[in-house]
């Protein structure tokens, strides 16, 4: 089990770093809540001060009453579980495509139509070679450009139910390779599969298909422009495809509202308050106030949530939107740091205090699926007998590599000769 810890620094940037590797006996979630905190509890992180919890979609972790988020909020009532939002965005479009049937067929030719044409290592290079005789001719044509780096050979790209923006690309890949994939698929003769393929131009599909091609533009850009804007942007976004296909529209509105609980969505809505932009548009005291109250009591005093709070709101909603610095902000974020670097944090120390609370939610599990994608690299067969804590050593310092260059081998050395319990390696004559 691999544990992020997601925090506010000083200078009020969001940070996520690999915290550690846990060997865990089994999935049960009494035995990896046992395991979170055990390992917090080694580096003297109070249980108490964790203010959110995220994973994937497993049942036993995201389980309203026995999941591990059930149990952790048990004890730490402030720790909001969020599931993945880009896995919810994902996994809802997928269902929701699944009811609409001519985006439904157009899905499922796709991966057959991507399955066949890369099955094997022959029909890879089937379909590579097709690339070059194509690009050959239109270079020599003056049909595209020819300079470094450009016209890359590439093979089709099969999508993930979770993975952000892997449909688009899946797409994306065909169409860019339509021809040569025709080619292959000819050369196999399957008179059905051309048939399947030549769909691919048909405006109608197309038609289909733009809702989930805008979508996936979208969640691409997701990670950086933050969740802060997240219900602002799904609620444009389906008003502006609902005449287009509203069959498609309605699903993806239910599949959402399936996904998503009443509590984490009033969070969430509650915290776009505080998004700085169109001018601070969406900014309310109240929504503000009740946000602390009602999610963050223990981390305000009666009298800061009862009297102070409010009169710090009034004042910045006085002056922040007309700052010249802080007045054209792109996401909560931006605000968190601006504050810092223009000494108003200071000024409002409470908003601030919220603020850093809203943006220690974690949306996304990206950098544990990270952790998982570098550990196939470091724990290979050879490897394989490394014990848990030198596995979790190495990992720390191939994912955290801005933090493993601050450190050099003079100064490694040194801490290590410093320690009162080294190592000793014992050498013997082999011939007594």
């Amino acid at each position: 089990m691999a544990l992020v810890l997601r925090f506010v620094d000083k200078e009020g940037f969001i940070r996520e770093r690999f915290f550690c590797v846990v060997h865990v006996r089994d999935t049960m979630t009494l035995t990896l809540k046992e395991g979170i905190f055990f390992a917090l509890s080694q580096h003297n992180l109070a249980i108490s001060n964790i203010r959110g919890q995220g994973y994937d979609g497993a049942s036993n972790m995201r389980g309203e009453w026995n999941g591990l988020q059930a149990l952790i909020c048990n004890e730490c009532p402030y720790a909001y579980y969020i599931h993945c939002l880009a896995h919810y965005l994902e996994l809802s479009l997928v269902a929701a495509s699944r009811e609409v049937t001519s985006v439904h067929h157009f899905c499922s030719n796709l991966v057959f139509i991507i399955n066949i044409a890369i099955a094997s290592c022959k029909r890879n290079d089937e379909l590579k070679e097709a690339q070059v005789v194509e690009l050959a001719t239109k270079i020599a044509n003056d049909e595209i450009e020819s300079e470094r780096g450009l016209n890359q050979i590439g093979t089709l790209k099969r999508a993930g139910d979770t993975r952000w923006g892997s449909h688009l690309d899946s797409i994306s890949s065909l169409l860019k390779m339509f021809n040569s994939t025709y080619v292959v698929l000819k050369i196999l003769e399957i008179t059905r599969m051309l048939c399947v393929a030549l769909q691919c131009q048909s405006q109608d599909i197309l038609n289909d298909m733009h809702l989930i091609s805008s979508t996936k533009r979208l969640l691409k850009n997701f990670r950086d422009s933050g969740w802060d804007a997240f219900f602002i942007k799904v609620k444009s976004f389906c008003e502006q495809h609902q005449v287009d296909i509203p069959d498609m529209n309605a699903q993806y509105l239910q599949k959402l509202n399936y996904r998503f609980n009443e509590h984490s969505v009033e969070l969430l809505v509650l915290s776009t308050a505080f998004d700085p932009r169109d001018g601070f548009k969406w900014f309310k005291i109240d929504d503000i106030c009740k946000l602390a109250k009602k999610f963050y009591p223990d981390d305000f005093s009666e009298q800061e949530l009862a009297v102070h709070l409010r009169i710090e709101l009034q004042h910045f909603e006085l002056d922040i939107p007309n700052h010249p610095e802080l007045k054209n902000l792109s996401g909560i974020h931006e605000l968190c740091q601006g504050l810092v670097k223009r000494k108003k944090a200071s000024v409002y120390p409470l908003i601030d205090r919220l603020i850093r609370l809203v943006l220690t939610l974690p949306v996304s599990t990206a950098t544990t699926e990270r952790a998982f994608s570098i550990m196939k690299i470091i724990k290979t067969k050879l490897r394989n007998k490394m014990e848990d804590n030198f596995l979790s050593d190495c990992l720390t310092i191939c994912i955290e590599k801005e933090i493993a260059a601050k450190f050099s081998s003079d100064s490694i050395i040194d801490d290590f000769a410093s320690m009162k319990n080294r190592p000793v390696q014992l050498t013997f004559n082999k011939n007594n």
